[in-house]
């Protein structure tokens, strides 16, 4: 069976790459970035920038054979704070370019939907797309609820994906709030795990 590992700083090439061919069909980031070749360009360069930047907020964690990836921000870490942003905003420029708008207004829709609260933040889970189908998604996952648990802590998420919605209501979350982004953006569904008891 594929073992979830928490990632080192040699991983984080791999993990960027994970990511950014899972979120290539990803409702929100199409509708920022319309262009197939220009998506694939870019979230090269996003999750470059977002991998490390989400590792020393909390971790990261990957299948041992690099079929899926997930970024989590530890409790209390899930909002950027200035330094964050200013170490991240210029690689974001370059990697949107003029869809820097559509992304920032997405970002916006996130940020005033998310609760207060110590919690697990799933900031970004993915599976290549070879791999999808096979329960790597789910196992990734479950690496981090079940430590989320045994802390006495539920978990958080947003998606526009509304096909992962079953799978992240199997692993116990409960939508709590939707919202659709300005200008005829994606819906979101944000979701809450509550901790096992």
């Amino acid at each position: 069976m594929t073992e979830v590992n928490t990632a080192a700083a040699a991983d984080r090439a791999e993990i960027a790459e994970t990511l950014a061919q899972a979120f290539q069909t990803d409702p929100a980031l199409s509708w920022i970035l319309p262009d197939a070749a220009h998506r694939a360009r870019a979230l090269r360069s996003l999750f470059g920038t977002l991998v490390p930047a989400d590792m020393r907020a909390g971790l990261a964690l990957r299948t041992s054979g690099g079929e899926a990836a997930s970024l989590w921000r530890a409790p209390g870490r899930a909002h950027s704070g200035t330094m964050e942003f200013l170490r991240t905003v210029v690689p974001l420029i370059g990697a949107f370019g003029m869809a820097l708008p559509r992304g920032l207004k997405v970002q916006a829709g996130i940020d005033a939907h998310r609760p207060a609260g110590p919690y697990w933040y799933l900031h970004y889970v993915g599976v290549r797309s070879a791999h999808q189908g096979k329960g790597h998604g789910g196992r990734i996952i479950r690496a981090q609820t079940a430590v989320a648990d045994r802390e006495g802590l539920p978990c958080w998420l947003e998606t526009a994906t509304p096909i992962n919605l079953p799978l992240y209501e199997r692993l116990g979350f409960v939508t709590q709030v939707e919202w659709d982004v300005p200008g005829g953006g994606p819906h979101f569904w944000g979701m809450m795990r509550p901790p096992a008891a």
